[in-house]
């Protein structure tokens, strides 16, 4: 198993540059060139964590290779626009922390304080929150606390700027504007103004527990239970972690350990077991039972969604690898796009894919759980 998943990752590596990725395929369908996004950051995150674990430096040569090709000498990064105010971009920086230690280059750094600076100066609900991007104003996405939220801890980690509050009080929001209290799952949306053509008028949410927006919200809690300092902000981490790991077993198949695309609807009639959602909630399964956070049998659920998603979804043809059952996209509007609306329907309409990052990406990080248990 071990041997063909690294196979896997080669065969993308080699078909790949700085051009353009094999596992970005929004990109590749529409002919469009790499460019800073949360897409290719979720996978840098993901080969810097397998070149840690294997001490195969094929992986972090790439991430380098491919961060260079962005980050410019004096900190800017080539394709950013930090007016366009969206979370999804500040994703990738994160690799900019590891790299700067690694290497020493001080542009890592200007590029972490540049993306610093345009969270500084991100919108806000009147709650406090960040908006997911401008175009969704008031809007808080259950997304964008992976987007952003580690980046920032990593950066009060490494340079001692003082976020541990400023995260707290969001995820209190989150927790108490996000979390439904029958089920202890999470929806997708938020919008503070209530107005949201998907929003529910009474409580500003959306309609739908889908499965990649609480696998988002999963690996950041995970994360960030590895890089705040003890205190406030980490023990309100723990505490909103293990509820919701405990909260998901209930909704695991129990033949492979997976979960479905909408999280709570079952086998109902087009839903279907989707792989990126899976593996997050796998990883941060491993990973919360070994730092502690989650008893150990929760190693056990995350090495079973490991070993279901690799029996289940990953498929070999013509001498090619290939990861099944990604869902390639979802949102919740802008209000042009009404067919995103957060329902049932829309969720299970989204493109199924193979090989996108989005799946990829956080297969390899539990991969590197499953890893550390051997």
């Amino acid at each position: 198993m071990y041997e063909e998943i690294n196979r896997y990752v080669h065969q993308l590596i080699e078909q790949s540059s700085t051009v353009q990725t094999a596992w970005n395929i929004e990109k590749l369908r529409n002919g469009i060139p790499a460019s800073w996004n949360y897409i290719d950051g979720c996978m840098m995150t993901a080969l810097l964590s397998l070149s840690e674990i294997t001490g195969d430096q094929s992986f972090a040569e790439f991430t380098e290779h491919f961060i260079d090709a962005f980050v410019n000498e004096d900190g800017s990064i080539r394709t950013y626009d930090p007016e366009k105010h969206t979370l999804d971009d500040i994703n990738e920086g994160r690799v900019l922390f590891p790299l700067y230690r690694k290497t020493g280059k001080e542009k890592y750094r200007l590029a972490a304080d540049l993306l610093y600076r345009a969270l500084q100066d991100h919108p806000r609900t009147p709650e406090g929150n960040f908006w997911h991007k401008t175009i969704y104003p008031n809007q808080v996405w259950l997304d964008g606390v992976y987007m952003a939220m580690p980046f920032l801890a990593l950066y009060e980690r490494e340079f001692g700027a003082q976020v541990s509050p400023d995260i707290a009080r969001q995820l209190r929001v989150i927790r108490e504007r996000m979390r439904d209290p029958k089920t202890g799952l999470y929806f997708h949306g938020y919008d503070a103004t209530k107005k949201a053509f998907w929003s529910n008028p009474e409580t500003g949410c959306s309609a739908s527990f889908w499965l990649r927006a609480i696998g988002w919200f999963s690996v950041a809690l995970a994360d960030l239970a590895e890089i705040l300092p003890e205190g406030d902000a980490s023990r309100l981490v723990k505490e909103i972690f293990s509820d919701l790991m405990r909260s998901l077993l209930p909704f695991a198949d129990p033949d492979t350990g997976m979960y479905y695309q909408v999280v709570d609807q079952g086998n109902r009639a087009g839903n279907y077991l989707e792989t990126s959602g899976s593996s997050m909630i796998g990883y941060a399964m491993l990973k919360g039972a070994r730092l502690g956070v989650l008893p150990g049998e929760f190693a056990a659920q995350g090495k079973k969604t490991f070993e279901g998603i690799y029996r289940t979804c990953l498929t070999f043809s013509d001498g090619q690898m290939n990861m099944e059952n990604i869902c390639l996209v979802a949102g919740l509007g802008p209000e042009k796009d009404r067919r995103r609306d957060g329902t049932y329907a829309y969720y299970i309409s989204e493109p199924i894919v193979q090989n996108d990052a989005k799946g990829v990406a956080p297969f390899l990080l539990c991969f590197t759980e499953i890893l550390r248990l051997v």
